[in-house]
């Protein structure tokens, strides 16, 4: 294995984007090994991957799920994968370029330079989005708000999926205590790590809404974060997220 590093990609319905997005990874003159956890999308995403893993054969691996598990057990899934794999750093990122890949050595240096785990931001210094409605970016400040005022983290963007973990975080958690499979994982991951008493860095990226494909935001995912995070705070008084 010649990279340390490790960004892990979950799909559904990614047939657009998967074969430019692992190629865009692979471009970066930073070395990375890319993880798709593919929840057996119909549209053949999976098939895609399999093909490109004959150019790619020691540093593009796939996990293939029956159906549509969450993006939490995911990854999940991914992080075991890491950490089986020994991986020092291991990063989430979205399939469809709302992350920019270009952004993925910043977040690695972050966690190279003291941080535990370095979160891609939107709403610190340097940060922002791209093509998003007013009504949404509302929503999104409004749940960060949220969020903070509930847990007491001091993260702008608790919310973001753009995240570089370094392996000690995640050998540190409980991973089979994250219950959250919607995008209440991204908060409770982070929650878990600060609780925890790891260091978080956040780094200002440009999120981008999708160009090709379909959003996967549900009122479901929505509930789940609000109503979610209220349950995740109070848990915590009893429980820790450490390894028993």
């Amino acid at each position: 294995m010649l990279s340390k590093n490790l960004v892990i990609i979950p799909t559904y319905n990614e047939i657009e984007n998967i074969n430019s997005i692992i190629q865009a990874v692979f471009d970066l003159s930073m070395s990375f090994h890319v993880l798709i956890v593919d929840d057996g999308s119909p549209d053949g995403t999976g098939n895609a991957v399999k093909k490109l893993q004959k150019s790619y054969p020691e540093s593009l691996h796939l996990l293939e799920r029956a159906g549509k598990l969450g993006l939490g057990t995911a990854y999940i899934s991914g992080f075991k994968f890491g950490l089986k794999h020994n991986y020092d750093l291991i990063c989430e990122m979205d399939a469809d370029f709302s992350h920019n890949p270009k952004d993925l050595p910043r977040l690695v240096e972050a966690c190279q330079n003291g941080a535990d785990l370095s979160v891609g931001s939107r709403y610190i210094m340097g940060g922002g989005t791209e093509n998003w409605p007013i009504d949404r970016l509302i929503l999104s400040k409004g749940a960060s708000c949220y969020v903070q005022a509930i847990t007491w983290m001091l993260v702008k963007d608790p919310t973001a999926g753009f995240v570089c973990y370094s392996r000690k975080v995640l050998e540190t958690i409980e991973l089979n205590k994250i219950k959250f499979i919607g995008y209440a994982f991204q908060i409770e991951m982070k929650y878990a790590a600060k609780t925890l008493g790891f260091k978080i860095k956040e780094v200002p990226i440009v999120f981008a809404d999708r160009i090709e494909g379909t959003s996967k935001m549900t009122s479901g995912i929505i509930k789940e974060a609000v109503f979610g995070v209220l349950s995740m705070r109070f848990k915590s008084f009893f429980n820790s997220y450490a390894k028993d």
